[in-house]
């Protein structure tokens, strides 16, 4: 999984000149939180958040009226007040990689940037949780098994593979979780609507954790 499947496209920028009301507005009109700040040439210089105008405004806290604030905003340039020090990954860097950086830094966006830093995409924690639910295929039609192996065993993907095959199933999603309650298990996700199978799969020795039609939602 890379960063470059999951992230924003050709991202909305915004040049250093631009004034924080007028960056605001843009956020408001496109639902966006951040917006990457960029120089004549595309390349990355800076971010501007919601929480950082917030902040620099005192918005929460300031005694001044709605309007002496728009004012203050109207005349607020996003070099003034911007993040400089940008974390940022690149589009072929594994997505795992952008949500460990995400975590060890305790921010919820990455721009991404290529060879020039150059801004071509940006990712946040919710596309990191959008990938998660496509990687498990939680809102995917069929049916999922998951499998108590316990401990590592060697060719146990394979005979299970070759039950669900010898019955005409495909399968689209197998995970394999290492619990810190249950040990080894692996996840199943059959096309059909077959949890009957699970019969099958506990006469071949196998011990099913759950069995569950999907999707949930």
């Amino acid at each position: 999984m890379f960063v470059i499947d999951y992230m924003t496209q050709n991202p909305t920028c915004i040049s250093k000149d631009i004034t924080v009301s007028k960056a605001l507005d843009l956020m408001s009109q496109n639902g966006f939180h951040r917006l990457p700040v960029v120089d004549s040439e595309g390349k990355l210089i800076g971010l501007l958040t919601e929480g950082l105008v917030s902040d620099s405004s005192g918005a929460k806290s300031t005694s001044l009226t709605i309007y002496e604030l728009n004012y203050l905003l109207s005349r607020t340039k996003a070099s003034d007040i911007m993040i400089t020090d940008v974390k940022t990954i690149g589009p072929n860097d594994l997505l795992e990689a952008a949500a460990s950086k995400m975590r060890s830094e305790k921010i919820s966006v990455l721009p991404v940037v290529d060879h020039e830093n150059k801004v071509i995409g940006i990712i946040t924690e919710n596309d990191i949780f959008e990938a998660f639910i496509e990687l498990l295929g939680y809102r995917q039609a069929g049916t999922r098994f998951v499998i108590h192996i316990g401990t590592d065993r060697v060719g146990v993907l394979g005979q299970i593979a070759d039950l669900f095959s010898k019955d005409g199933i495909s399968l689209s999603k197998m995970s394999v979780d290492n619990s810190r309650e249950r040990g080894i298990e692996i996840m199943i996700l059959a096309n059909a609507s077959c949890a009957d199978f699970a019969k099958k799969l506990e006469a071949a020795g196998f011990e099913l954790t759950d069995v569950r039609s999907l999707p949930n939602e």
